[in-house]
């Protein structure tokens, strides 16, 4: 991918105001000069490795395979990693950048809640004062990570404006982090964003497809295709990272279909829905009525709710290199339960979305060569969501006990 003075092609940027230039461009050196100091990388692999639990497998999915037929499905592991997910990578990293700048205070937003539960989990191994912005829309659906988050020390604030998602608390963490620099640190948790952060994340993500790629190196296998769920851009542009440049395997980024075409349905940027615009400091793709105003988004799981997509996939899907499919809200949760059947895994609702693409090319797939999906995070966050869908009365039954018991004090 061509990259200069800050873009993929024509995507990218820093569209922010006078009082954020210098705190970026503060952090662009900082970033710099970290990635090509031994120290720190020594201590970012360390702790990767002591912290995390990295390197996470890479699994021959035996019996999904036989399942399906067709071609070999292979799944990365990164829910194995320490707190449940993907975005501990970029948050470890981060944080370690952070108090090499001298910060001691961390902002951050999040969705599905597993980038505000890594980040305050690794807070609080570090030592570091924690606070994340969440839409109270995301913080119902998504209970079990606030307590997490709050059980680690982290201030979770709740977010009441506009649609009281992701894009809200991107938001509020954009105004905090104006008015309070000089000892914070924002970590930002997607690859997207004004520079430096899209090309930072993906660097700090990138250790998924170093390990995938020695994996399969290592199993022998031909790989067909890469499929990774595409919110921000973040787990799929670290998987995809060591296989861009290269002509194989296919790259195959999914988006939430949701409940359908229109606004407020789905969150499908990069599949004929998405118009070029400049948000949240950057130049991308993102949904937008014909004023330019954000349009609303939907989908099951809370981390694909957003309406824009990172600058590099942009161009990464403009040139080609990386396909965009869909899977739909239904597709999602029938695609947890199959792993969970045939794998004994707990895919997240994120995760599922790759699953169900990954699912459809391996039927087409000739049963020598291997599709790799990356499970991204597991799905414990989800338990409300996935009882709710899938359960049975009993579930139901169990919570209601639980309020009368809450009730009774």
């Amino acid at each position: 991918m061509s990259y200069y003075n800050d873009y993929f092609g024509q995507y990218g940027g820093r569209y922010v105001a006078e009082v954020l230039r210098n705190p970026l461009a503060e952090l662009e050196e900082a970033y710099r000069a970290a990635v090509n100091d031994d120290g720190f990388n020594k201590e970012v692999e360390r702790m990767q490795k002591e912290y995390v639990g990295r390197p996470t497998p890479l699994l021959f999915a035996e019996n999904a395979t036989a399942e399906t037929g067709g071609g070999k499905i292979y799944i990365k592991l990164e829910g194995l990693a320490n707190t449940g997910a993907h975005k501990v990578n970029n948050v470890l990293s981060q944080a370690l950048l952070a108090k090499r700048m001298g910060k001691r205070r961390i902002i951050a937003e999040t969705g599905a809640g597993q980038h505000g539960l890594a980040t305050a989990a690794v807070c609080a191994k570090l030592g570091l004062d924690c606070v994340v912005y969440m839409g109270e829309v995301d913080m119902d659906r998504q209970r079990p990570n606030v307590f997490w988050m709050e059980l680690f020390g982290a201030e979770v604030v709740p977010v009441t404006s506009g649609s009281r998602t992701l894009k809200d608390a991107v938001n509020e963490a954009l105004r905090d982090w104006a008015s309070s620099f000089g000892e914070t640190h924002y970590l930002l948790g997607s690859a997207l964003g004004p520079s430096p952060y899209p090309d930072m994340v993906r660097h700090f993500q990138s250790v998924i497809g170093r390990e995938t790629q020695a994996q399969l190196r290592e199993s022998g296998v031909e790989t067909e295709a890469l499929v990774a769920c595409v919110g921000g851009g973040s787990n799929s542009l670290g998987f995809f990272a060591p296989f861009i440049d290269e002509a194989a395997p296919r790259l195959i980024g999914v988006e939430a279909g949701g409940r359908g075409k229109g606004p407020g349905l789905h969150a499908s940027r990069l599949t004929g829905e998405g118009r070029l615009g400049i948000v949240h400091g950057y130049k991308s793709m993102f949904l937008l009525d014909d004023d330019g105003q954000v349009l609303p988004t939907h989908s099951v799981s809370a981390g694909l709710d957003y309406p824009g997509v990172g600058p590099e996939l942009a161009a990464l899907a403009e040139s080609g290199r990386v396909e965009f499919q869909t899977a739909t809200d239904d597709e999602a949760l029938e695609t947890l339960r199959f792993f969970a059947r045939t794998e004994g895994l707990v895919f997240a609702l994120e995760s599922a979305h790759a699953g169900a693409a990954g699912i459809r090319v391996a039927k087409n797939c000739p049963p020598e060569r291997a599709i790799v999906i990356n499970m991204s995070g597991r799905g414990d966050k989800d338990l409300f969501i996935a009882a709710r869908e899938l359960g049975t009365k009993g579930w139901v039954d169990f919570l209601k006990s639980e309020v009368k018991r809450c009730a009774a004090g």
